[in-house]
């Protein structure tokens, strides 16, 4: 679960724009066109309004389709099916005789088919909806138009109405530890999604999201995986006991942790190309140096707008480089709207597309909203952790009663049987009226499941309403309906 496009990335490959001419005037420009981007320009052309989508990518999709979210899940899914097949047939009487082997340039080219196949998709659906696709650089020009750099030569400006901002996020940099890509030996997140082969051993700087989604893809394929994390805990923002779950999961699986520990310095050593990190306690106390094949820096995201024009027309941004905004996404240029990673709130794709729809329905005239106490959070590991609404410190940080109700996987029958039962369900309501506060699950299909968590806390379900909602058997779903039984009242199975 990673962030929108963004419309500054250096293109992929040139081409035209499929039809507009500087004449026309639009009713709404989107610079950017990543999930938060084209989903707003296709739900605006679908409102009547006369849309155009600027792109410099040369591919729709953004980050998320192109080098994020449906890369990383490719190579997530293809290095489980080789550990399952290397670790786990036996025990379901599968025999192979031969040696299983990884094939990486397959499973590559694998990842890019999905990737080509989704990102065709969109423009599909600009052609479908009637929306105008700009393959070019965007720039904000004044209040009502947007200069193109168009990838085959050449500049264009457009006359507009509205302006929406979708221009996402970018890899943070992290001074002791320089990227480059290129070299495929101190990578980002874009440059972990195309080694060349399975390094022995990998560094990943930071315990987030992306670090331990592509830290789990190579472990799988056979490399040692070290995470070295600042903080004294993962997945900082997790529910805190599911937090200590996840790590507990990782270790077993394999992998090691450094926590409360910093990078100072990176070093690639020509002689061997191994790369050498220099560490040291976040409190303070003497250094220490590991060699690795290969180093990731995952330590975050910031939002892309270098280039936009955006201090030229003194739009406001925060001290992380966000723009600001009014509850309906605009800046303080009433026409020129923004959302997505580059405005503030949790970096994810599902988010932008909620918050480019609310722009789209806003300027149409309706009531854009989006519900961020129950934006769900994934992380697609395997076992998967997904959390939706408050944790248990949120809570107790905003002195509000409440109640806890857990189910383990262990006690399901579907998950016994198929023999992937590390996990729990654990569900947070109000001590007084038992609405649903929280969810927050580990487990196979956790990722699917949190659906159920969120639905309910939209339309302000209590935990009762879903204990007494009848779940097909078996089913992993039946430990979401015995977290809210415990919730509630008591569970069947345990």
């Amino acid at each position: 679960a990673l962030a929108p496009g963004r419309a500054g990335t250096a293109p992929a490959a040139a081409g035209a724009r499929f039809a507009s001419t500087s004449s026309e005037q639009y009713d709404v420009v989107v610079v950017g066109g990543g999930p938060g981007g084209y989903v707003a320009a296709i739900k605006a052309s679908q409102l009547g309004l006369k849309t155009a989508c600027v792109e410099s990518r040369g591919r729709l999709g953004g980050t998320c389709l192109n080098i994020g979210c449906i890369p990383s899940k490719a190579l997530l899914h293809s290095s489980h099916l080789y550990e399952e097949a290397t670790s786990h047939f036996k025990t379901h009487g599968i025999v192979i005789n031969g040696e299983v082997k990884v094939d990486l340039p397959a499973m590559m080219a694998n990842k890019a088919k999905s990737v080509e196949g989704l990102t065709g998709g969109i423009e599909f659906l600009f052609k479908k909806y009637k929306v105008d696709y700009l393959k070019g650089f965007g720039k904000l020009a004044g209040p009502h138009s947007v200069e193109v750099s168009l990838l085959d030569g050449g500049s264009e400006t457009i006359a507009t109405k509205n302006i929406f901002i979708a221009t996402g996020s970018e890899p943070t940099p992290l001074k002791p530890v320089p990227v480059d890509n290129a070299k495929k030996k101190i990578v980002d997140s874009t440059g972990a999604l195309d080694l060349p082969e399975v390094p022995k051993k990998l560094a990943v700087v930071g315990g987030g999201v992306i670090g331990l989604e592509m830290g789990s893809v190579w472990r799988r394929l056979g490399s040692e995986v070290t995470v070295i994390e600042y903080l004294d805990r993962i997945v900082p923002g997790v529910d805190g006991e599911l937090g200590k779950t996840f790590l507990r999961v990782l270790k077993k699986q394999g992998m090691k942790f450094k926590l409360s520990t910093g990078v100072t310095s990176s070093k690639v050593n020509e002689a061997d190309g191994t790369v050498s990190l220099t560490m040291a306690p976040a409190k303070g106390g003497d250094e220490t140096t590991m060699d690795f094949d290969v180093v990731l820096v995952a330590t975050g995201r910031r939002p892309f707008t270098q280039g936009l024009g955006v201090d030229a027309l003194g739009l406001e941004t925060d001290r992380a480089g966000r723009l600001v905004v009014n509850e309906h996404f605009q800046t303080k240029i009433p026409s020129i709207y923004a959302f997505g990673d580059c405005i503030d709130g949790p970096m994810l794709a599902h988010k932008a597309e909620e918050e480019g729809i609310a722009c789209a329905e806003h300027v149409a005239g309706f009531a854009g909203h989006v519900n961020y106490d129950v934006i769900p959070g994934v992380i697609y590991t395997h076992p998967e952790l997904a959390t939706a609404g408050k944790s248990e410190e949120q809570l107790k940080e905003a002195g509000i009663a409440y109640k806890v109700g857990t189910f383990p996987f262990s006690a399901n029958s579907r998950a016994r049987a198929v023999m992937d039962s590390e996990g729990v369900v654990k569900i947070l309501t109000e001590a007084d009226t038992d609405r649903i506060l929280g969810v927050h699950i580990i487990g196979p299909n956790a990722g699917e499941m949190i659906a159920e968590g969120v639905l309910g806390m939209e339309y302000g379900a209590s935990s009762e309403d879903i204990a007494r909602t009848c779940h097909a058997h078996p089913t992993l779903s039946e430990a979401f309906k015995e977290a809210c039984m415990s919730a509630s009242s008591q569970p069947i199975h345990f």
